[in-house]
C-alpha cells in the first residue's frame, strides 16, 4: 500500500536493505518485553526489564550479524551506549502504560495463518494476545515510535485489523479489543472491532492482492512518491530518483494475441 515498486524491490527482487538504528531498537525492545514475561509476575519490574537489554542485544547481534555495522564507526562505544540507553528508557516507559504483574499473556510473538474463502492466505506475527477469564481476546502491539496524529491513525489501525481478521477467520473468535502501545510518546490507542470492520478489511485485502497479481504478471510496478522516499534504501534503482530498476526476474504476460499465454504468479 505504501509503494508498489518498493514491494517489488523487497519481495520479488529481494534487494538488500541496511539495518536502521530505529528499527533495530524496536526489535530489541520487543525482545525485552517478550522475555520479561518468562519471569514470575512479582519479578516483572522495571529494573529487571532494564537488566535484560544488554543480553538481548547480544542475542540480536548473534542472530542478525548485519546489525553490528550500525556502530562500526563508533570505536569508543559512545553512540552505542546512548542507543542502548534510549532502548532502556522505552522499556521503562512501558511500565507507566501497563502493569505486567497483572498480565498473563496467552501468547507472545504468535505466528498466525489463515486461508480466506477466496484462497488467499494471510500471515502475521502478533506481539501479544491476552485472553480474559470470560474468553474475550485482546490483541496488543508495541510501537517504539510516537502515536500518529488522528488523521493518520487509521493507517496504524489497519495492521491491527489485519491481525484481528486472521484471528477471527482462524479461531472463529472476534477479538474484543485491539490495543496499540506507543512507547515513544506514552500513548495507548484502543479500538473495538465489529464484524463489518473486518469484512471491509477483507475486501480491501482481496483488492490489494488482485493488484499485486496483475502487477506481477505485467511487470508494471509503479513508484508512489511520498515524504518517506527520503529514507528509502532503493533510490539508486528508483525512476523517481533517476535510477533504473534491475531486470525483472519473472515472466511477463504476453500482450493479448489469442494464444492464451499467462504470466506466473509472483511471491506473496
Amino acid at each position: 500500500m505504501q509503494c508498489p515498486l518498493l514491494y517489488r524491490f523487497r519481495v520479488i527482487d529481494r534487494l538488500p536493505e541496511r539495518p536502521s538504528e530505529a528499527a533495530t531498537r524496536g526489535t530489541l525492545v520487543h525482545a525485552v518485553l517478550e522475555r520479561l514475561f518468562d519471569a514470575p509476575a512479582v519479578e516483572r519490574t522495571a529494573p529487571r526489564a532494564r537488566s535484560l537489554v544488554p543480553g538481548q542485544w547480544e542475542r540480536l547481534r548473534e542472530s542478525r550479524p548485519e546489525v553490528v555495522e550500525l556502530f562500526a564507526d563508533d570505536p569508543g562505544g559512545e553512540r552505542l551506549a546512548r542507543w542502548l540507553g534510549e532502548a532502556e528508557r522505552l522499556v521503562e516507559r512501558w511500565f507507566t502504560l501497563e502493569d505486567p504483574t497483572r498480565l498473563e499473556p496467552a501468547e507472545r510473538e504468535l505466528f498466525v495463518e489463515a486461508e480466506l474463502e477466496s484462497g488467499l492466505t494471510l500471515r502475521g506475527i502478533i506481539d501479544r494476545v491476552d485472553v480474559a477469564p470470560t474468553g474475550e481476546v485482546r490483541i496488543v502491539d508495541y510501537k517504539t515510535g510516537k502515536a500518529p496524529r488522528p488523521e493518520y491513525a487509521e493507517g496504524a489501525l489497519f495492521q491491527m485489523k489485519f491481525y484481528a481478521l486472521v484471528v477471527w477467520r482462524l479461531k472463529r473468535v472476534l477479538p474484543r479489543r485491539l490495543q496499540l502501545v506507543y512507547l515513544g510518546s506514552g500513548d495507548v490507542v484502543t479500538y473495538d472491532p465489529v464484524p463489518a470492520d473486518l469484512e471491509r478489511v477483507e475486501r480491501k485485502l482481496l483488492a490489494l492482492w488482485e493488484a499485486i497479481r496483475l502487477a506481477t504478471e505485467t511487470g508494471e510496478w509503479r513508484p508512489r512518491p511520498t515524504k518517506l522516499c527520503g529514507w528509502c534504501d532503493h533510490q539508486a534503482h528508483c525512476p523517481e530518483f533517476g535510477g533504473t530498476p534491475p531486470p525483472y526476474p519473472l515472466p511477463v504476460r504476453a500482450e493479448a494475441s489469442g494464444d492464451g499465454e499467462q504470466g506466473r504468479m509472483g511471491p506473496g
